[in-house]
């Protein structure tokens, strides 16, 4: 299927591993011109090497992070514009509410709420202007199963998708923009194994034998891969997905019980 996107512009968050690159190798290998962000430079510039080789679209690299007014700046101006935007931040860290102040509040809701405000503010008019615009916003399962350790991604991210809801379906809907959300679950990559690694410290089990319990939980019976993740934000940002939008989309493997 082609997906009609070929030559457009996009800027992927967070993208030198993960969910992230695999969203920014989707979209190179339908030949859309990327600019990729992270914090680190070299992880970065080594992803970049990686999605050249692809033999796509263009790559272009800008190290920096993207929660502050000074990375954000840099980021869109290194792109000629932005038809497709894919907001995505490592999530804040898990504990309990009772442990956490206003500081940790404040960057929780800085990295996975305002952040993908801020860039939607900062772009999806030019894409009305233009007929055509995807935004794309990778939030968490969480958001709609709540896990009890996760209060700082379950709040800021929730706080994303209900301000999302009503942007979806503002005046920019009628002119050509969609905004959506994907809600990864287990999903093979680094973020997993850190978190996993944790557990199998403070329980003392084995971490392979943690991830396989992981997985068996699963009905699918496996983690997600970064690629089928990317796949999917590739069809959502494609022109055959313009009358889907304001939709929360999760990709768990059948993980959540629920009927809606």
């Amino acid at each position: 299927m082609d997906l009609g996107i070929t030559g457009k512009w996009a800027l992927v968050c967070a993208a030198s591993k993960g969910l992230g690159k695999g969203c920014a190798a989707a979209l190179v290998r339908e030949g859309v011109n990327v600019v990729i962000t992270a914090r680190g430079a070299e992880t970065l510039q080594a992803t970049a090497a990686e999605l050249r080789a692809l033999g796509g679209g263009e790559v272009h690299a800008i190290a920096g992070d993207i929660t502050t007014a000074e990375g954000r700046a840099a980021a869109l101006a290194a792109c000629p514009q932005i038809d497709i935007l894919v907001n995505n931040a490592g999530g804040p860290p898990p504990g309990d509410f009772r442990d956490w102040g206003r500081e940790a509040w404040i960057k929780a809701l800085d990295a996975n709420m305002l952040t993908p405000i801020e860039l939607m503010k900062a772009t999806v008019d030019a894409m009305a202007g233009r007929g055509y615009g995807r935004v794309v916003n990778i939030t968490s399962g969480a958001v709609k199963a709540p896990i009890d350790i996760l209060g700082l991604s379950n709040g800021a991210r929730s706080g994303l998708t209900g301000f999302v809801a009503g942007l979806a379906r503002s005046n920019i809907a009628a002119r050509g923009v969609t905004i959506n959300s994907l809600l990864p679950g287990a999903f093979d990559t680094d973020r997993l194994r850190v978190t996993m690694q944790g557990a199998a410290t403070k329980t003392g089990q084995p971490l392979d034998v943690l991830m396989s319990k992981r997985a068996g939980a699963i009905p699918a019976q496996r983690l997600g891969t970064s690629a089928e993740f990317g796949a999917v934000c590739a069809f959502i940002c494609s022109v055959h997905a313009g009358y889907l939008t304001g939709q929360n989309i999760l990709l768990d493997g059948g993980a959540y019980p629920g009927t809606f």
